[in-house]
């Protein structure tokens, strides 16, 4: 059990590679693809401000120079707008640096999400912190991680986000065995990296998003490599068996695997069909579509 504290800071996980997504990139990172007008990554950075984490902190790695300049002043692009009398945008470009405190690392090899944690450590101290992944965007109110730090605030403990996925599917995934103590809160039992197919215990998938305590962090240093990739649920399982305490969050809403090409497309539909300035005639048009 962890000492309870307010939560500030947000770990972003925006080092991968970005593969399913080549040639599109190749030269830059995939958390910066856009859904319509908003890159991915500015999304979860969003998500973790309006929680009230302040302090966001990106693991990243080669190539991921974008991602800074995204999150960092643009004076000449916001004179040129101003001198075009674009104000609004001029403000628009101006308030993403203010958003939060921004800070960089990098993950010198892509090893998995637990080794990108442990590249952070240094910036984290001993504080409890959230850890979100640039490929999960969750379209739910209260936000994925608002529910989760209700979670945290509860039972003084790590927490997941946890996701049903078909059956058929949860070899892709960390999967979770626990006792629901609550509607949708799970003390979670076991925790399996990638089940083989036909032997998960349960559909309930961890995504990454977690609200992890500084008595877990160290758990991620004795993580055996699955597909040669260091992940999270190992370390929870391995701390559950250890006498620690670990909650999952079952979070309901449409959650968008931004991380394959299908959930990418279907999260940039999502988003066209909220935005105020499309939103009306983009709709109109797929139902013109005929298909």
């Amino acid at each position: 059990m962890s000492d309870i504290k307010q939560l500030k800071k947000a770990v972003i996980l925006a080092a991968g590679y970005g593969t399913r997504f080549l040639p599109a990139t190749k030269a830059q990172p995939k958390e910066m693809l856009p859904l319509v007008d908003k890159p991915i990554v500015q999304y979860l950075v969003e998500e973790a401000v309006a929680a009230g984490l302040k302090e966001i902190i990106l693991v990243t790695g080669k190539n991921k120079r974008a991602i800074e300049d995204h999150f960092d002043r643009a004076p000449e692009l916001e004179a040129f707008l101003e001198s075009r009398g674009k104000s609004d945008m001029a403000r628009m470009v101006r308030e993403i640096s203010s958003l939060a405190f921004f800070a960089y690392v990098r993950q010198k090899e892509q090893k998995g999400t637990a080794d990108a944690v442990l590249a952070a450590r240094p910036l984290i101290g001993d504080e409890a912190f959230a850890v979100m992944s640039g490929d999960d965007i969750i379209e739910t109110k209260p936000s994925a991680l608002e529910q989760m730090i209700k979670v945290y605030e509860k039972y003084h403990a790590p927490v997941t986000c946890l996701m049903r996925v078909p059956p058929e599917n949860t070899h892709r995934y960390g999967v979770i065995e626990g006792q629901e103590v609550e509607p949708g809160i799970w003390k979670i039992k076991r925790a399996v990296e990638k089940p083989a197919p036909g032997t998960a215990p349960s559909n309930l998938a961890t995504i990454t998003k977690f609200i992890l305590t500084r008595d877990f962090v160290p758990y991620l240093e004795r993580v055996a490599p699955v597909q040669g990739e260091l992940y999270i649920p190992p370390a929870m399982d391995t701390y559950i068996k250890e006498g620690g305490e670990f909650y999952g969050c079952e979070v309901k809403g449409e959650w968008y695997d931004c991380g394959n090409k299908l959930g990418y497309m279907k999260g940039a539909v999502h988003f066209a069909l909220q935005h105020p300035e499309i939103g009306p005639e983009f709709r109109q048009y797929l139902r013109d579509l005929k298909v």
